[in-house]
């Protein structure tokens, strides 16, 4: 099955069309026609199925012909994680996580963050790409980048960790997941959270842990840490 986006779907719409490169990819690549069957998403867990009724390449429209509501999981995965030196890295570490299976992402500007600029609509296409192959139908949610600062601002909610490499007092995420609980991590820099940014974190009521015995690259530990938590819950 081939998953589409269109987040404009809604339980009343009968149809809809596909913009121009959509239109070409459907009719060109697929070679799809009049009849032919898609499968579209709205990223808020509808599923529809639609028949395609005009095959125009610059607009193709389809009928919706069945509707259904993808199981949602009973917990929350929040990862806030610095944005990494090279671009391509945090890129991979949205669609990896996507994939496993995340509900939110913030990217955060620390300390000792190298890059201070992302372009949040690149990031939004690499999540809405990864949703579509990993056929999940919920997009996560992109938010806006914040400094440290900031971000620590917000109410929390379940589970707060932040992990981190100073030689200090940590447990083992591993060990402190709870199956079914809103869980949100921390992911420092590759040059990890300063000393008064941990401190400020712990203030706030986050856990501080370990991810393993060996230093781990941004992107690695974000991965690592969204994947415990998917194991845990599979339990």
């Amino acid at each position: 099955m081939q998953l589409f986006y269109n987040p404009d779907i809604t339980d009343d719409t009968k149809q809809f069309s596909f913009p121009k490169d959509e239109s070409k990819h459907i009719l060109k690549v697929l070679r799809k026609g009049v009849g032919d069957v898609l499968h579209i998403t709205n990223g808020k867990g509808g599923l529809f199925t639609a028949e395609i009724t005009i095959p125009n390449l610059n607009k193709c429209i389809a009928t919706i012909t069945s509707k259904s509501l993808q199981a949602k999981r009973d917990y929350t995965v929040h990862l806030a994680v610095a944005p990494t030196k090279m671009n391509d890295r945090y890129e991979w570490f949205l669609e990896k996580a996507t994939e496993i299976g995340i509900d939110s992402v913030s990217p955060i500007f620390c300390d000792h963050s190298e890059r201070k600029v992302i372009k949040l609509e690149r990031l939004e296409r690499i999540l809405q790409s990864a949703m579509k192959q990993s056929l999940s139908c919920y997009l996560p949610k992109l938010n806006a980048a914040l400094s440290f600062k900031d971000f620590l601002k917000q109410d929390f909610k379940g589970d707060l960790f932040i992990a981190h490499c100073e030689d200090t007092d940590r447990k083992s995420l591993k060990q402190e997941l709870k199956p079914n609980r809103d869980i949100t991590i921390l992911i420092g820099p590759e040059g990890d959270f300063s000393t008064n940014e941990i401190e400020q974190a712990l203030q706030k009521g986050f856990i501080p842990v370990t991810l393993g015995e060996t230093r781990l690259r941004t992107e690695t530990a974000a991965i690592v840490a969204c994947h415990s938590v998917a194991f845990i819950n599979e339990l």
